[in-house]
């Protein structure tokens, strides 16, 4: 039996023993005359879990294991010359094996291959008959376990609730684990990468050119891997960005919250907020083509050279895309502000526009606050308008009518393609995103504090 249909299967299981275990529990209940503990429904989930988590849990250490083991295996029962090479090579043979498995093979193949193939799709069969004879035992075990338990005086929903309770632990360190995993993984990538470039002139250097060539006697043999041309146009797009998208944002939240009547805010609020869901390759193609040829002729009109490919075009786009992150959620935290503030300070004689700004904006910050930096670290993380409006020029200027290039833009492009995973230029792009998490990071510090601080100063 397959994996996927074993699952269903147990699932299906549990759902039938969850309805039987009920109806036992008022059956129970009813012959003794005593009053249960939990609910009925309890009952059923507590015979469900039995019957559902062990079969699940081995099913995944099932999976997890199947496949080395396996192909360890049928490893072994090929010749010595065929297994006694590199681990590429090893690599490029289980490859074999599993297309003519799949029947993906076309090409005339050897006989110890074909032999391994069936070997390998016996095994796997053999391995699923095995799992699913489990399984359903496990299953049937536990159901029939959690059936004696089912008794008056049984807490099935402190059981359960127990159990839910690890499995609420259990996600959460799933997410912290990720988190720690993918600061792991840049951090030891980024540490190869200064062994081999020193981390002053990463940090420090003002020329970007990571093409690294193949002899020594080519131009440009070294690199340059100054990443402070890619620092200053991500911080540069984004601070356009963030002036086009800020105070629209704020401004058209406190309309809609304040000002505009309930009829105006029910069409208004949608409109905006789709702007959310246009794919951003939708934005660059708006940016290269309408927004960027405007400005570069209305340059040209006033006499200003302006680049076909710029960071003003890309930061006015950027910052239209990213206007409804500023007015959703400033508009969901100004409307959480009590009622009641807003009438106090009418009845002290202050007027609307004086309320909003000394009222309800302070009690309101922390949201606004976090919108903002949603907002901004959005914008650091674009990529697809810069690359189509900005272009990939590594230029260090404080201009934004030339063209420049970000750090996402470049580790898009330095991954692209077939790489070597020990070479400067394609560990360069974990460096860059380690430079990238660090400055989030601080943007993020940053932001708490002058929420702790405006916080203190409302409370």
């Amino acid at each position: 039996m397959e994996k996927s249909t074993l699952l269903l299967l147990i699932i299906l299981l549990g759902i039938a023993t969850h309805v039987w275990s009920s109806r036992t529990a008022k059956s129970v209940a009813a012959s003794t005359g005593k009053k249960l503990h939990s609910l009925p429904g309890f009952y059923g989930y507590f015979t469900s879990l039995w019957c559902v988590l062990p079969s699940l849990l081995v099913i995944g250490l099932w999976s997890s294991l199947e496949g080395s083991v396996i192909t360890s295996a049928v490893l072994h029962t090929l010749p010595t010359e065929m297994t006694a090479t590199t681990p590429e090579q090893i690599s490029l043979i289980v490859n074999d094996i599993k297309n003519v498995v799949a029947g993906s093979r076309t090409a005339e193949i050897s006989p110890e291959i074909t032999a391994a193939a069936d070997l390998f799709k016996t095994l796997s069969q053999r391995s699923n008959l095995l799992l699913t004879l489990i399984s359903l035992a496990l299953s049937t075990i536990g159901v029939f376990f959690a059936r004696s338990k089912i008794a008056p005086d049984f807490q099935a929903r402190n059981q359960v609730e127990r159990v839910l309770t690890l499995g609420l632990i259990g996600c959460a360190l799933v997410a912290i684990l990720t988190t720690v995993g993918i600061v792991l993984s840049v951090l030891l990538e980024s540490i190869r990468f200064f062994q081999m470039i020193p981390i002053t002139d990463f940090l420090f250097g003002l020329k970007w050119s990571p093409q690294i060539a193949m002899r020594a006697d080519q131009a440009g043999s070294s690199g340059a891997f100054g990443a402070i041309p890619l620092i200053t146009g991500t911080m540069l797009i984004s601070c356009v960005a963030m002036v086009v998208a800020v105070p629209i944002g704020l401004l058209s939240a406190i309309y809609l919250s304040e000002y505009a009547t309930l009829k105006f805010r029910s069409i208004a609020k949608p409109l905006i907020e789709i702007l959310a869901g246009i794919p951003t390759v939708v934005y660059g193609f708006f940016a290269a083509l309408v927004v960027a040829p405007f400005i570069r002729d209305m340059g040209a009109n006033i006499g200003l050279e302006v680049s076909s490919e710029s960071a003003l075009a890309a930061g006015l786009v950027m910052g239209i895309m990213i206007i409804p992150f500023v007015s959703s959620l400033s508009d969901d935290f100004i409307n959480a502000v009590p009622q009641s503030l807003r009438d106090g300070a009418y009845a002290l004689g202050a007027t609307q526009a004086e309320t909003i700004r000394q009222v309800i904006i302070p009690a309101a910050l922390p949201g606004i606050v976090g919108g903002i930096l949603l907002a901004v670290s959005r914008a650091i993380g674009e990529t697809m308008i810069v690359v189509m409006a900005a272009g990939l020029s590594a230029n260090l200027t404080a201009n934004p009518l030339e063209a420049v290039t970000t750090v996402t833009t470049q580790i898009v492009t330095l991954l692209v393609g077939d790489q070597e995973f020990d070479s400067p230029k394609t560990l360069a792009a974990f460096a860059l995103g380690l430079v990238l998490f660090l400055l989030t990071l601080t943007l993020n510090i940053i932001a708490l504090r002058i929420v702790r601080k405006y916080r203190e100063q409302y409370e």
